[in-house]
């Protein structure tokens, strides 16, 4: 259950502060630096899909990472993963030698996703040069493995292909596949070897089981006490079943609005007073009826909990 390596814990996929002409607000990285680190969370991760990342240019995302850089220096300790990839190869060599370069803990590349037809060959081909062109020998590159949305992920095969050539830059996956089964088979294979980073808040716990280091979520915006409390106790020896069934409902009811970007940026607003960002088109923001809805059920659950 416990992992010493360095990208081990909880990380917010964290979303992007927006103002209502969809241009960054700068002004507010340092706020939900500290917001997220003083709420358990070892990590960041900008420009996942909570965070909007195909969005944004590479313009966009060098200010933004720069800007999460510069609110790093007064919060010691807090880790930074940067979303690189992109169906272009050249550009998330680019992003990826950049967010090294800026001293992040490690990139996340998700498959060419345009590409959807690609054999494990052509992906392991496209990873092996990402790693050698844009990876220091130190540095850590995560998969990020989201088949329901990218349409193309990682199969045993590519992983233990890719653990094989690059035992050391190719650290692991994020695994949003939300598939408990692929938990343990992970697990089951790779071990405490490859650094799993789960997805899924509703099993944590269970994923940690089968050797997990942690987790990257959506709702670790505002869920992060709680799956810091299950990673702690489990890298403690201790039960953290009455956590896990917490989180769980409140994963539930997330569930139940999305995407997750607008709904988190409301809940944020309306449950912990940050501002009031807004989404980047094609994404909208929450109606009014909405999110007086799911800060009633949240605020419910709290209560009974």
């Amino acid at each position: 259950m416990t992992s010493g390596h360095p990208l081990a814990g909880v990380y917010a996929a964290a979303v992007t502060p927006l103002r209502p002409d969809s241009s960054l607000d700068l002004d507010s990285v340092p706020v939900l630096s500290r917001f997220l680190a003083r709420r358990g969370c070892h990590g960041i991760l900008l420009f996942g899909t909570t965070g909007e990342g195909p969005s944004f240019s590479p313009a966009e995302r060098e200010t933004m990472m720069r800007a999460a850089c510069a609110a790093r220096a007064a919060l010691p300790g807090l880790r930074l993963l940067a979303g690189t990839g992109t169906p272009s190869l050249s550009e998330t060599i680019d992003l990826t030698r950049l967010a090294f370069d800026l001293g992040f803990d490690g990139a996340l590349a998700v498959p060419p996703y345009y590409f959807r037809s690609a054999t494990d060959n052509g992906l392991f081909l496209w990873f092996s040069e990402l790693i050698q062109k844009a990876v220091p020998a130190d540095g850590y590159l995560l998969g990020y493995h989201f088949p329901r949305v990218a349409g193309i992920g990682f199969s045993m095969e590519l992983l233990a292909r890719l653990k094989d050539a690059f035992p050391l830059q190719f650290a692991g996956i994020k695994d949003s596949s939300h598939d408990a089964g692929l938990a343990r088979d992970l697990g089951k294979k790779f071990g405490a070897d490859l650094v799993v980073l789960n997805g899924t808040d509703s099993y944590l716990q269970l994923a940690m089981q089968n050797h997990a280091a942690g987790c990257i979520t959506a709702p670790a915006n505002i869920l992060s006490p709680g799956l810091r409390e299950i990673w702690d106790r489990m890298n403690e020896g201790k039960d953290a079943t009455e956590v896990q069934a917490r989180v769980k409902k409140q994963r539930d009811i997330l569930e139940k609005y999305p995407p997750f970007p607008p709904t988190l940026k409301a809940l944020l607003h309306r449950l912990h007073g940050l501002p009031r960002w807004s989404v980047k088109p094609p994404l909208e923001s929450m109606s009014e009826e909405l999110e007086e809805q799911v800060v009633q059920e949240f605020e419910r659950v709290e209560t009974r909990d």
